[in-house]
């Protein structure tokens, strides 16, 4: 008979009397802990799921150790970083105390209770309805009001006439001819001195 309990986001696999190293948990020692079974396995008899809050395991904790030394090098070459730090981890160890499945209530006799309840129930409370499915609304146009007009007063000025505009107005300003490139003089040729 045994469990897989996850307990500091690790999952082990624990036996009565067993003994384990666990992250560290906050109890003192010699506390009682539940650990949280994700699977129980005794023989041909298989929990999980649902059926997992009939499962129980629980632990003592035994003393709150540190892990060994790890020592973490960050190098980067030709630049001259080295960095050497340490580490040790806080841990707990655990001693499994019991891993047991909760007894089973006759089903038999707690179906015809639940059944009679439920039949009692039932005539008292009207049947719940689910609301009809609505289709979505078309849209309607939307009447839009027309703008009101500006006072005369307060009119953009209106544009002047093409006759009464200044020629830089009236026409839109050429771009000046594109220039060309200054070329080097050729330098003149120098003779070989004969």
């Amino acid at each position: 008979m045994y469990a897989i309990v996850k307990t500091g986001g690790k999952q082990y696999r624990v036996e009565e009397g067993q003994s384990l190293l666990v992250e560290r948990l906050r109890e003192d020692d010699g506390a009682k802990v539940g650990l949280e079974p994700l699977l129980f396995v005794d023989g041909s008899t298989v929990v999980d799921g649902d059926d997992l809050a009939k499962v129980k395991v629980e632990a003592r904790v035994v003393g709150h150790e540190r892990g060994p030394k790890l020592r973490v090098v960050k190098f980067k070459p030709k630049r001259g970083y080295r960095r050497r730090t340490g580490h040790r981890q806080e841990l707990t160890r655990l001693e499994v105390t019991s891993v047991k499945l909760a007894a089973r209530r006759s089903s038999a006799k707690a179906e015809p209770a639940a059944m009679e309840g439920e039949a009692a129930a039932a005539p008292a409370a009207a049947p719940a309805k689910k609301p009809a499915a609505r289709k979505p609304a078309a849209r309607k146009p939307v009447a839009r009001k027309p703008a009101a007009e500006k006072p005369v007063a307060e009119a953009a000025p209106a544009e002047k006439p093409a006759a009464e505009k200044p020629a830089a107005e009236a026409a839109p300003a050429e771009k000046p001819a594109a220039r060309k490139p200054r070329t080097s003089k050729p330098k003149a040729e120098e003779g070989n001195g004969a």
